[in-house]
């Protein structure tokens, strides 16, 4: 019988979905700190907690695996070398959390262009004040990030009239959904005509600090910057200082690159930030529909037909 492992954590809900899994595999459940003795034997591995690090010092102990699922889209943590190296196969939660986090970009974007909280902080005040606010149609975003949730940020933003183009790991014309796709190494040249930059990009080496000074001081004093996707792909020292300065008129954070945000974190008092505690693609019933999504890979597990979205462990995110 296939040995299944999956990596769960206190917090973490069982959705009813993954009941079954017991009337085909030996389940076995843990917690981080009984990984290394829960992998030996494992066929297939379900990373179920998926912000956990926990694989990196246990993956010695992985005599028999064959298959890791992380259930969710970034799979920075999965990248270490012997993983990589190992020729064990890795999937992802590519496509359930496409239209949650285009709604959240769109959200930030409605957000700043309608002076949302400007009118929070007024109606605090009981102050009656009008103002002019802007229009997102006729705008332009660049949306580095040309995975599924960069595309279907790039379908929603365009079709209330948003001017979109993308960055991704190397230039190419003809795309489907950005027509343009300029190559992200060369943002600060790219930058200086935009309204929104908007970072949907896999964490990845050459990602890795990809928005900084240089980045943030190309873009129009009136730009703002959007990350949805990874918090250490933007040098926070260098947007908070951007942001203090008034180098760039906001930016909407959904991740950083310590989570949880300390208390006594610097960016808590920057002037013109939004920021939510990573959960723009957490929406009502998420973790059914990642169980879901594992279940149907699990079956074509099952009866030996290729798996749904595979993970280049060269590049470091899904293959598309």
């Amino acid at each position: 019988m296939t040995v299944l492992t999956i990596l769960t954590a206190a917090h973490r809900p069982r959705p009813p979905a993954l009941d079954r899994l017991s009337d085909t595999a030996e389940v076995r459940w843990t917690e981080a700190s009984g990984l290394a003795e829960a992998l030996p034997g494992a066929d297939v591995l379900l990373m179920w907690d998926f912000f956990s690090p926990a694989l990196v010092d246990a993956f010695t102990a992985a005599d028999r695996l064959q298959w890791i699922h992380a259930a969710s889209a970034g799979v920075d943590s999965l990248m270490f070398p012997a993983l990589r190296e190992s020729g064990v196969r890795v999937t992802n939660a590519r496509g359930v959390f496409d239209r949650p986090i285009a709604e959240f970009v769109l959200t930030f974007m409605l957000g700043f262009a309608k002076d949302l909280p400007g009118s929070l902080e007024l109606q605090a005040e009981r102050t009656w004040q009008w103002r002019e606010t802007e229009n997102l149609a006729g705008s332009r975003a660049l949306v580095v990030g040309t995975g599924s949730i960069g595309r279907e940020t790039a379908r929603l933003l365009t079709a209330l009239g948003v001017e979109v183009r993308g960055a991704g790991s190397h230039a190419r014309s003809g795309d489907p959904d950005f027509g343009e796709v300029l190559d992200s190494a060369e943002l600060p040249r790219l930058v200086g005509d935009i309204d929104w930059l908007i970072d949907i990009a896999p964490l990845t080496p050459a990602t890795t600090g990809l928005i900084d000074a240089e980045v943030l001081a190309a873009l129009p004093p009136h730009a703002r910057l959007i990350n949805v996707g990874r918090g250490a792909t933007v040098v926070t020292d260098d947007l908070a200082a951007a942001l203090h300065s008034g180098e760039i008129a906001g930016a909407g954070i959904d991740v950083v690159d310590t989570e949880p945000l300390p208390p006594e974190h610097p960016l808590w008092s920057c002037p013109n930030l939004m920021i939510t505690a990573h959960m723009s693609g957490d929406t009502h019933g998420w973790t059914d529909r990642l169980a879901e999504q594992f279940m149907a890979n699990w079956d074509r597990w099952l009866a030996g037909e290729p798996l749904l979205s595979p993970v280049d462990v060269e590049k470091g995110y899904a293959a598309g």
